[in-house]
């Protein structure tokens, strides 16, 4: 009981981050992969963990020997101008993911209580805003981390539908190439929400924050990590990107064997995919779903604001962090309630949430690789790293996700 309870305590920044990459926005991709391909895309939940395991360390990495976050480390080595024009389509992805994430978990609520889902994507919006500003770091962090376990539902979910393991495990480690731009755009996708940009601003950040509630409110504080400081934090990000490509594996499953299985392969809001499992798979696997989703999204809206926020405060110089209020920071959450709103107003322009969150994700598989490359190159310099660089194996398989990503977008536009 006291190692795991050791173990328990090594768990912070890299579980949350790994289970915000679950978000309704990954929920629905991996949903519409096993939907469309059965279990014919199982295999990118093995191939994904290193990749993601390795490009979260390298963020967690320049969070704690710069003592800066992603964009206050990129400011050092690129013009101001290229870093804006990043920062801007970071606010705007967000904020497209956060409506279609509240618009998801209003329709999972109304399953569940009647109510009409615009009163709910307004509650959720206004709660989750609420939270993020009046809670502080700890707390937030706290809250979150619980969060995590609604991805559990979706392992239940696979369980209770009962799959063919034998095959699974076929379609696991024998992979078939993808064939047609449609299976290649899925591929993107896949990639695209699982190395997702905001969890880059978001572990790099909480590095940050990881430091200041050790009470290194200075820069010059925080620069520097000893080797147990990072071997505390690969074992946090290894596990939380481990659970994280886990969920995903089931959600494809749970969606290969219910809704590829009976013919329905064209799905387009979270309230079809909820409705459809509901007759094949019973009411007690659509429930699982549903609430998955609403808590998951509790997870990543602030995830989602929370990185933008960030983002702009590190390119403009202004005071952040969580544990500052309102009235210390009012840029930093000025950015976090802007995207919220946003968010919120996305509700009532009548776009389909599961094609907003199935297109972003193509869109951030096709960035995250120019992205990836500004990252590789602040972890290679030994000056910007305060003398202690990623190592030449971790440089090796970010490198190795940049070329993955950016084959598989190619693969999407030749194929």
């Amino acid at each position: 009981m006291s190692r795991l309870r050791r173990f328990l305590g090594l768990l912070g920044p890299g579980l949350v981050t790994g289970a915000a990459d679950d978000d309704p926005s990954g929920v629905v991709t991996y949903t519409i992969a096993g939907a469309r391909y059965g279990v014919g895309l199982l295999w990118t939940s093995v191939i994904t963990w290193p990749l993601m395991a390795a490009v979260q360390l390298m963020c967690a990495r320049v969070g704690m020997v710069t003592g800066r976050g992603l964009v206050g480390a990129l400011r050092r080595r690129f013009p101001r101008r290229v870093i804006l024009v990043g920062t801007i389509g970071l606010l705007i992805a967000n904020t497209i993911n956060i409506g279609a994430d509240l618009s998801a978990m209003a329709d999972a609520a109304e399953l569940f209580s009647g109510l009409n889902s615009h009163l709910w994507v307004i509650l959720f919006g206004a709660g989750i805003a609420w939270a993020t500003v009046r809670l502080r770091y700890a707390a937030l962090a706290s809250v979150l981390k619980w969060l995590t376990l609604a991805l559990l539902a979706y392992v239940a979910c696979a369980f209770y539908v009962g799959p063919d393991w034998g095959a699974v495990g076929r379609a696991t480690f024998l992979p078939a190439l993808p064939h047609g731009s449609r299976m290649w755009s899925t591929v993107v996708a896949i990639l695209g929400t699982t190395i997702s940009p905001y969890l880059f601003f978001w572990q790099a950040s909480q590095e940050v924050e990881e430091e200041r509630a050790k009470g290194r409110h200075r820069v010059q504080d925080r620069q520097g990590a000893s080797e147990h400081e990072i071997q505390r934090r690969r074992i946090d990000v290894l596990t939380g990107t481990f659970f994280s490509n886990v969920v995903m594996f089931f959600i494809i499953l749970t969606a290969a064997m219910t809704l590829n299985a009976h013919g329905v392969m064209g799905i387009s809001t979270s309230r079809e995919a909820m409705e459809a499992l509901a007759p094949i798979a019973g009411r007690f696997a659509s429930g699982l779903y549903a609430l998955a989703i609403i808590g998951v999204g509790l997870l990543a809206v602030p995830t989602l604001s929370g990185s933008a926020a960030y983002a702009f405060a590190e390119l403009f110089r202004w005071r952040d962090g969580l544990d500052l209020n309102l009235r210390q920071a009012p840029a930093f959450y000025a950015v976090v309630l802007l995207a919220t709103l946003g968010g919120v107003a996305m509700d009532w322009l009548n776009v389909a949430p599961i094609s907003a969150l199935y297109w972003s994700a193509v869109i951030n598989g096709v960035l995250s690789p120019f992205l990836l490359t500004g990252v590789l190159l602040v972890a290679s310099d030994a000056h910007a790293m305060a003398q202690q660089p990623s190592s030449l194996f971790s440089r090796a398989m970010v490198l190795l996700t940049i070329l993955g990503m950016t084959g598989a977008a190619v693969g999407m536009f030749v194929f």
